[in-house]
């Protein structure tokens, strides 16, 4: 039976890490395809943009002006030895709550579909962008949505998760009651 929830475990991880990555690739494959480098698509006027841009740097292009072994360091070999903590991580650390172990692997698939362009194309496809009128994001993707969305769900499970746990009635031992 527990060798059984094990392969029934890996296998959602495998599944959720292949759903993660499958939908940045594609979206990706869709607009290199698609739109020209720099061109910008109005999908919701003003409020929702395609515009596809190569990014070399991080975050918000962060690093894209350091020297190319340095960004080869820490863009690449850096983020590929915590992506190989990370599903370790997910694999055999067994006490992980289903919350934690979801978050992880949308934030590692988001890391590996990056990881994987930059490795490919020397570069990110970053090609959304939202206005919402009192700020704007930068130009983002989907592995940097899954990123996201998993940092969204591990927050929002901890803090569910110490909810419930300050919630929960104290059994009465001896130490407590005063007896």
């Amino acid at each position: 039976m527990k060798a059984r929830k094990n392969i029934i475990r890996a296998m959602i991880i495998v599944s959720l890490l292949i759903m993660n990555v499958s939908c940045d690739q594609i979206s990706k494959a869709i607009v290199r395809n698609r739109i020209d480098e720099n061109e910008q698509i109005s999908v919701v006027n003003p409020y929702f943009t395609l515009m596809r841009v190569e990014n070399e740097g991080a975050f918000l292009s962060l690093g894209d002006s350091l020297p190319k072994m340095v960004r080869f360091v820490l863009l690449a070999l850096f983020p590929l030895a915590v992506l190989g903590f990370g599903i370790g991580y997910l694999f055999f650390k067994r006490n992980i709550s289903r919350s934690v172990l979801l978050g992880f692997a949308f934030v590692i698939g988001g890391g590996i579909g990056n990881l994987y362009d930059r490795l490919v194309y020397g570069s990110v496809t970053d090609f959304m962008h939202m206005n919402f009128v009192i700020f704007k994001t930068g130009i983002f993707n989907m592995a940097d949505v899954s990123i996201m969305t998993g940092i969204g769900i591990v927050l929002i499970g901890s803090f569910l998760g110490k909810q419930n746990n300050n919630t929960e009635p104290v059994p009465a031992t001896a130490e407590n009651t005063g007896a």
